[in-house]
């Protein structure tokens, strides 16, 4: 999509696809604080009580994204 043609969609589509866009990139950030767990449980990074921590802050993205946005298309 070209940034002119994000311009003519109706405000509740930019809306809409601008939760959905938010929602993934959350999603990304706990998917990758439980890797950067996994890794530390198995010793290929140093573990100074991450794993449990990088768990809490993907919870908390998860838990924040889930009550801030909801699903989409789900009122």
């Amino acid at each position: 999509m070209r940034p002119a043609d994000w311009t003519v969609l109706s405000d509740d589509l930019q809306l809409t696809l601008s939760r959905e866009a938010l929602r993934r990139a959350a999603e990304t950030l706990a998917d990758h604080a439980e890797i950067l767990a996994r890794e530390m449980e198995g010793g290929a990074l140093l573990d100074c009580g991450g794993p449990d921590a990088l768990r809490l802050f993907a919870a908390v993205v998860r838990a924040t994204n889930r009550d801030a946005f909801g699903e989409v298309g789900h009122a």
